[in-house]
């Protein structure tokens, strides 16, 4: 199941806000399959600045590496990974973009049976507050938001 992301927090007596963004970033990766791996890096990195708990950044890392897998699996480049925190509600906001479904499946894919694949969306939903896309043309962002309280 997805849900459409939406910056609007509180509809309180009309009055709707941007959330406070804790200091993320945007890292370009390189279309392979290693870049689940420098994402991992670099959100980790970024975890520990928030101090954000272990149980915590364990669902978050994981988010990370399926959505980039997805991206170099699926996707055609550019690849790009963004992290922000919400200050307030303490919920990672990742985001993942790509160039758009692939014309092929890569041969990452192709090289493994079909039980080892399909199962990166249904671990997404069990363990994220929400997900989804955004398709634009020529490209597509694929979000996640994570609690990241202890």
């Amino acid at each position: 199941m997805t849900s459409t992301y939406t910056r609007t927090v509180s509809q309180r007596r009309g009055v709707t806000r941007r959330p406070r963004q804790a200091a993320g970033g945007a890292w370009r990766l390189a279309h392979r399959p290693e870049s689940a791996g420098e994402a991992r890096r670099i959100t980790r990195g970024l975890l520990t600045r928030w101090g954000v708990p272990q149980a915590a950044a364990d669902s978050v890392l994981l988010t990370v590496s399926e959505l980039v897998t997805n991206a170099v699996e699926h996707a055609q480049p550019p690849l790009s990974l963004s992290l922000n925190r919400d200050a307030d509600t303490r919920r990672v906001h990742i985001e993942v973009s790509d160039g758009g479904p692939a014309d092929r499946e890569g041969d990452w894919a192709a090289g493994g049976t079909p039980d080892e694949h399909g199962r990166g969306l249904d671990i997404i939903d069990h363990i994220t507050a929400a997900h989804g896309e955004h398709d634009h043309p020529g490209h597509a962002v694929h979000w996640a938001d994570v609690n990241a309280t202890a």
